[in-house]
């Protein structure tokens, strides 16, 4: 009888806990953000999505890929308050130099909801943050990543000791992947996903899959477009 009270205690206390913290959030205006060069800034609006005031920080990072680059872009407004249930237009400028020329270029954005002060004792109060990419896009490239993505040259590879899928991206463009799974001996083998940098080769571990096919295999995989759509593809690969 205990147990099944102090059971029945521990889940009002957590879902008390969770409505405290779930009573508020920001929702952005899209999943990435693209600047074409010929632009004079980029934006991405941000939206209170609840009834009580909160303040928004943002700012830009270097990709984890090179963490000591720098940042050459300025966000207004950096920090803002938000009323209940409104919005708010950030922009994007980028100082005009430093970036690549020949490639895109690609940043972090955060955007970390701060909350009012509580007005009640024991409220749980937590900031969070969400983090989506900007893409700066010179103007001499062209085309799209949809399109870059399917010019993509894959190959079955051992590489440490490991199953792995080289790729070869020799576009001017990131890509980004969402599932890719390897389909040999009526089997499907999970790959870890990575973001494609522009002209380079990457490698990725194929899940379980202990030694290569012998004969070709299939590979379905998805690619996201510059809206954060997915691309589905398929496509043979062998070593």
């Amino acid at each position: 009888m205990k147990s099944i009270f102090a059971m029945r205690y521990c889940l009002a206390l957590a879902l008390c806990v969770f409505s405290s913290v779930c009573s508020a959030g920001i929702q952005l205006g899209g999943t990435r953000v693209v600047y074409p060069a010929a632009d004079r800034e980029a934006s991405i609006l941000v939206r209170n999505q609840g009834s009580a005031d909160i303040m928004i920080q943002s700012w830009m990072e270097p990709d984890t890929r090179d963490k000591e680059a720098d940042v050459p872009f300025a966000i207004t407004p950096s920090l803002a308050r938000m009323g209940g249930n409104k919005q708010q237009m950030l922009r994007i400028f980028y100082h005009g130099k430093g970036l690549a020329e020949d490639r895109e270029s690609v940043f972090w954005l955060n955007i970390q909801e701060i909350p009012q002060q509580a007005k009640e004792d024991n409220t749980l109060q937590v900031a969070f943050r969400q983090r989506i990419k900007v893409f700066y896009r010179p103007a001499g490239i062209t085309g799209t990543p949809t399109e870059a993505s399917a010019q993509l040259q894959w190959r079955l590879v051992t590489r440490d000791g490991a199953s792995q899928l080289e790729v070869q991206n020799s576009s001017a463009l990131n890509i980004s992947l969402g599932t890719l799974k390897l389909n040999s001996g009526q089997r499907d083998y999970a790959v870890e996903e990575q973001m494609l940098a522009p002209k380079s080769t990457t490698y990725m571990k194929i899940k379980k899959l202990n030694g290569l096919p012998l004969g070709t295999a299939k590979l379905y995989w998805e690619a996201i477009n510059d809206y954060g759509g997915l691309i589905k593809h398929e496509t043979s690969v062998s070593k």
